[in-house]
């Protein structure tokens, strides 16, 4: 009996794992499979269901706790409040449990409003209608009904509810336009196929008639792959079989074009889906700041258990003594007398630990979160990061990071579409050795094809030749290019002007448009693809057909495409086009040598070149061919490996025809950038996949190179003339030898090294260490160390991440910052410490998988120099302050008991020990971490220097918590004494109270805890007012009023405005002490003596030792943005008036330089200057009518207008001559 039937149910269903085999099979129409065909096994697929919300009704508050209490802080203060409700305690359970509460209370308020606005997405496009076909009809259903199997319509414009196998088009050809724009972020058209047999199918009775299977591979996130096989059954025939690949599969979320509907079978649904596999989270990043957080809060940890130990051999030290173990006024019970003694000094210790709990800051944690969060809106609404011309600012993914951005020590940038536009031209094209340069220039819309537009031929003799009309046929032929025609409201079509076609091309690749543009502006006119024929117009206005029989689509590995084409005449043609890496091996005959220094020649000059070669198939040839490609696309297993196999095959004894030069320009502003990343300490690391004499060429222009760099090439050239080993050494030995006799730093050395992808694969190879020759790894990185700037090119994606994990990982662990705008950078931004998306043209796959994400490569001076430095700045001090001011309220506790018998006797009010984080000093370093600017925005982009002051985590090291640790302890020391020592000089009156001598004050524990605490809320207000430099009208409501509401609350509290309140301990307490005017003047007093060694010590590091940034901070700001164009206005309409004479109370003077000088300074008063240009036509004609003697009637000069701000004029400011 065969029990493999039953075997794979039992395994299917109760095993509880789908992936238990490689492939589904799937039934369209659910279907059985008619008789003698494969075993019909009806299989479970999820729904349509899509769930991104992280939580349910029933589980949010046991799974939100769970994570809550995850955080080691969090946990820590849950203890201590159970402590505080099991045994008896100094302070009430409140003074815990309050700030927790509310702590875990606004975490799970935003949390769950978050989870609520996922779920309300989930619903909208779980409902989403979707028309399925069922019994010959089209019947609208919701989308999350959808199940693997059913046939669903999908009109234009609509969007795919799930993954889908396309069976048939409204089109004739079968094929279909899609966009993939929430997938990717490509807006361009791609064309997608049906199944062949399927095709014909237009109605949806024909299609519910299908039978058939699909066998496919199980659900994977690459949106780029798939594998699948189609078995169609027809009557009792064998099952015709059909390979499905990438381009039969619609995937969920992309959008159908110019197609009034298609039929499709849905393979993948809900969470299995592509998309839906791709919503995975990327692994959590924890910055520098947070790191040294959780170190800090480990040595308070430390110091709250010390104390706690202290106190409680000190409490039975002062207990031994029988009449202090018991007094007269504390007999204790029976059961207490018995208890062990060691049980009764564990509950000191517990109790203990929670009168002295406060010094670990619980505020501090939602306190950073909230700055974080509100932080990161700065980033979203600089206006100077938003880029007209897509539309769109700055964007920030996560806000977990804001202040690393302040941090980075190596950037890794991409070069294409990064560092270059991505907006490539067509400059020229080497055919057959000579060269072709077409005189017409093209913006993206094709021209119309006037007899104008010709060639120029440098070569002797511009006769046309065959391979010249073979490469410009290859160039029109092998691309994936698709052609757009727009149609007006008439029904006219614009594509038509004087009988030639004009439309717009679309490419997801913009180097495939710029090629087939250059072609059109040389002759050659792509048309259209239809029926599988490809239309071109050539030189002589004559359309030529070719049928495209095989596309052989390129990917980074080959690093090149080939089409196989039939011409009229019945000749198969393979064209092909590609690197010169990957092309010049494969090649036979041709003038090699000459394309080859061509190549060279344009990749010196920055350009991007492609070969192009081609070969004439025999049939016998094309055949095999065609089986080679058939096998492959036909398996399952290991299809990848086996197309490329194929491919290897086929692609080979070419006929090289020439090559191409495309100008990719370097981005606006991204050489100043990059200088001014060198100049804050940075160093730029280019990863690439173009060949080194490109990239090098970039380097230079972008200034990543100098003229005076000294490069070091690592090169598979290099490697072929020297062992590896030998290289690295030599290598090592030049820098080692030039940093020795420079005597310099490392960071002064102006080296450049270059190294590409096959030379770095060497150097990281596990292996190296068992060969003998040593660690290639750390003779690598102390190369890479003492180099300004790195350039590796011919770099595949995850070669990138592998450098940017080698250098985190490195014993400097500096932190490292990625930037890419392709799907290819994805692995090194999401490796680095902090990734950045740039909003390109090869999609938004960066943008989405980044921590933020900017319009240009230009935006990033400002998004690390500016909002980087003021992240840090402002985090560093939140934290350092939080410690400072819990020190300054604990430690006067800690004091205290050695004045009280160590009875765990509180010193402050139990409302003050609730509020004292939460309310009284919580808003004020709230509001510091958001509007600091300890230096104006204008002086940290013109001194990108100041940005290594805070490298290195230099604001929160152990030096710096130290000092901020012990100014805390002085304070304490200082509230605790000063109070003490103050009020020493007192008498007993009758009733046993203290009192005063002098004032009558009535003087009791909880006046004296209450003139300590208000002298702690003012010193740590003012210690943080005193630490502000930029002050707003919301810096003061928010600091002065923290100080009224302090006050305003003890005189309720008190009893004083709210009389009901005169039964607690705190009753008239407040108003009394202030009724003393010796509580006056030590409040003022000791608040003075706290302040004064902090003030102190930065006014003598300032005048002994100052930083770059205090010697910023004392030089006179420029003047703002506002001022600077209310000035420039002034100037402006009064020039243009003619009434200089208003602006020149002195005199008006001319003073020249000479005639040959290009600059002139025009006085306009007593200190205001303008500096003009002589070679503009204003300065020009400005200066003529002031040498005539024109004074105050300029107003023949109104016609021209006169930008002070814009390149050529500066405006000097009164002061220092400082140009703004």
């Amino acid at each position: 009996m065969d029990f493999s039937l039953l075997r794979n149910i039992i395994s299917r269903y109760c095993a509880g794992e789908e992936n238990w085999v490689d492939s589904r099979t799937v039934y369209i129409g659910h279907k059985e499979p008619p008789p003698g065909a494969e075993a019909y096994i009806p299989q479970r697929y999820p729904d349509n269901r899509i769930v991104s919300s992280k939580y349910t009704f029933w589980s949010f508050i046991p799974k939100n706790l769970f994570e809550q209490f995850r955080r080691i802080a969090n946990f820590y203060f849950l203890v201590i409040f159970l402590v505080q409700l099991i045994i008896d305690t100094p302070t009430s359970p409140v003074t815990s449990g309050l700030p927790l509460f509310f702590v875990i209370t606004v975490t799970s308020i935003k949390q769950g409003y978050e989870d609520w606005l996922r779920h309300k997405a989930d619903c909208s496009i779980n409902e989403c209608p979707v028309d399925v076909v069922q019994q010959g009809k089209v019947v609208r259903t919701q989308s999350h009904k959808l199940r693997v199997g059913d046939i669903v319509m999908v009109r234009e414009d609509e969007t795919f509810p799930c993954d889908l196998i396309f069976l048939s088009s409204s089109r004739d050809d079968g094929t279909c336009y899609v966009t993939t724009t929430s997938l990717d972020g490509e807006s361009s058209h791609k064309t997608y196929y049906a199944v062949p047999d399927t095709m014909a199918f237009k109605t949806e009775q024909e299609v519910d008639s299908l039978h058939a299977t699909i066998e496919c591979e199980q659900p994977q996130p690459d949106l780029y792959k798939f594998v699948g096989r189609i078995n169609i059954y027809k009557d009792k025939e064998e099952p015709v079989s059909r390979t499905l690949g990438a381009e039969n599969l619609l995937l969920r979320g992309a959008t159908l074009k110019n197609t009034q509907h298609i039929f499709a079978a849905a393979v993948y649904t809900g969470m299995e889906t592509k998309m839906a596999l791709n919503y995975q989270s990327k692994s959590q990043k924890r910055s520098a700041v947070e790191k040294s957080m959780n170190a800090f809060l480990i040595v308070y940890l430390c110091i709250l258990i010390s104390k706690a130990v202290i106190n409680t051999v000190l409490k039975y030290a002062w207990q031994w003594s029988p009449d202090r173990d018991e007094p007269w006024y504390n007999h204790r019970t029976e059961i207490e007398r018995q208890r062990h003694v060691v049980i009764r000094a564990f509950t000191d210790f517990l109790a203990f630990m929670v009168l002295f709990n406060y010094i670990i800051p619980v505020s501090m944690y939602v306190t950073v979160e909230m700055q974080k969060f509100l932080g990161s809106y700065f980033i979203t609404w600089d206006e100077e990061m938003f880029d007209e011309e897509l539309g769109q600012g700055a964007q920030v993914n996560t806000s977990d990071l804001n202040e690393e951005l302040g941090q980075v020590e190596y950037v890794f940038t991409d070069k294409t579409g990064t560092l270059t536009e991505n907006n490539m031209e067509f400059i020229e094209c080497c055919v057959d050795g000579n060269v072709h340069i077409p005189h017409a220039i093209c913006n993206g819309q094709i021209l119309s094809a006037a007899s104008s537009i010709d060639m120029i031929d440098s070569s002797p003799g511009g006769y046309r030749r065959e391979y010249e009309d073979l490469f410009f046929r290859a160039l029109c032929l092998c691309h994936t290019v698709q052609v757009k025609e727009e149609e007006t409201v008439d029904g006219i079509k614009r594509g038509i002007h004087q009988g030639r076609p004009t439309s717009f091309y679309i490419s997801s690749s913009p180097d495939e448009v710029a090629l087939v543009e250059g072609m059109k502006r040389l002759g050659y006119t792509y048309l259209r693809l239809k029926d599988n024929y490809m239309e071109i117009l050539n030189k002589d206005d004559e359309i030529e057909r070719f049928e495209l029989l095989h596309v052989l689509n390129f990917d980074s590995v080959r690093r090149r495409m080939s089409v196989i084409v039939k011409s009229v005449s019945g000749e198969y043609l393979l064209f092909c086009k590609g690197a010169d890496s990957s092309i010049f091996p494969r090649v036979v005959s041709g003038k090699v040598e000459q394309v080859k220094a061509h190549v060279e020649q344009n990749a010196v000059e920055g350009l991007r070149t492609l070969c192009v070669a081609y070969r004439r198939l025999s049939e016998s040839e094309y055949q095999e061919a065609c089986h080679y490609l058939t096998e492959a696309k036909l398996a399952l297993q290991d299809r990848e490996q086996r197309l490329a196999q194929a491919y290897d095959v086929i692609e080979r004894d070419f006929v090289l025809l020439g090559a191409t030069a495309v100008e990719d320009r370097l981005q606006e502003k991204a050489a100043d950038t990059i200088e001014s990343l060198h100049k804050a300490g940075i160093k730029v690391w280019v990863l690439t996949g173009d060949k080194m004499e490109t990239a090098v060429a970039t380097c230079y222009a972008s200034k990543l190179f100098r003229r005076s760099t000294q490069i070091l090439e690592l090169t598979k050239k290099r490697t072929k003339e020297q062992s590896l080993h030998d290289v690295l050494f030599e290598l090592n030995r030049t820098v080692l030898r030039q940093r020795s006799i420079s005597g310099l730093s490392v960071d002064c050395l102006d080296f450049g090294l270059i190294i590409d992808g096959a030379t770095l694969s060497a150097v990281l190879k596990p292996t190296q260490e068992v060969s003998g020759h040593g660690n290639y790894r750390e003779i690598f990185l102390e190369i890479c160390r003492n180099c300004s700037a790195v350039l590796c090119c011919r770099m595949a994606p995850l070669q990138k991440a592998q450098i940017v994990k080698l250098i985190k990982s490195s014993k400097e662990h500096p932190i490292t910052l990625a930037i890419g705008d392709g799907a290819n950078d994805v692995s090194m931004i999401l490796e680095a410490h902090v990734g950045i998306g740039i909003m390109g043209k090869e999609g938004r796959q960066a943008a989405r998988n980044s921590d933020y994400a900017i319009p240009k490569f230009k935006h990033l001076k400002k998004m690390l120099l500016v909002h980087g430095h003021y992240y840090y700045i402002r985090i560093a001090e939140l934290v350092q302050y939080f410690f400072y001011k819990n020190v300054c309220f604990i430690f006067p506790q800690f004091l205290y008991q050695f004045f009280c018998g160590f009875s765990q006797q509180p010193l402050y009010d139990t409302a003050y020990l609730t509020l004292y984080n939460i309310s009284f000093t919580s808003l004020p370093i709230l509001l510091y971490s958001l509007v600091e600017q300890h230096v104006t925005i204008d002086t940290l982009r013109r001194e990108p220097s100041l940005y290594r002051d805070i490298a290195k985590n230099s604001l929160l090291r152990w030096p710096v918590f130290l000092y901020w640790t012990c100014l805390g302890v002085f304070d304490a020391v200082i509230f605790f004494f000063g109070a003490y020592f103050l009020f020493d000089n007192t008498t007993f009156t009758s009733n046993g109270q203290l009192m005063t001598t002098n004032t009558q004050m009535m003087f009791g524990n909880w006046t004296f805890g209450t003139l300590i605490f208000t002298v702690l809320v003012f010193t740590v207000t003012l210690k943080l007012a005193l630490d502000t430099r930029h002050w707003t009208w919301i810096n003061h409501f928010v600091i002065w009023g923290s100080l009224l509401f302090y006050v305003i609350f003890s005189l309720l509290w008190g009893g004083i405005i709210w009389p009901f309140l005169n039964y607690q301990r705190m009753y008239y307490v407040f108003m009394q002490m202030l009724s003393s005017g010796p509580a006056w003047l030590s409040i003022i007093l000791l608040i003075t003596v706290s302040l004064l060694p902090d003030v102190i010590k930065k006014v003598l590091c300032r005048a002994v030792c100052p930083t770059a940034t205090e010697r910023a901070q004392t030089t006179r700001p420029c003047l703002t943005r506002d001022e600077r164009e209310e000035q420039e206005e002034e100037v402006h309409e009064k020039l243009l008036s003619g009434s200089v004479a208003e602006l020149t109370p002195l005199s008006f003077r001319r003073s020249y330089k000479g005639r040959n000088t290009d600059s002139t300074l025009l006085h306009l008063g007593a200190a205001e200057t303008l500096s003009l240009h002589s070679s503009s036509p204003f300065p020009q004609k400005l200066l003529a009518h002031l040498a005539e003697g024109g004074r105050s009637d300029l107003s023949s000069l109104s016609p021209y207008m006169l930008r002070l701000s814009g390149a050529g004029f500066a405006y000097y400011a009164p002061g220092p001559e400082t140009p703004v």
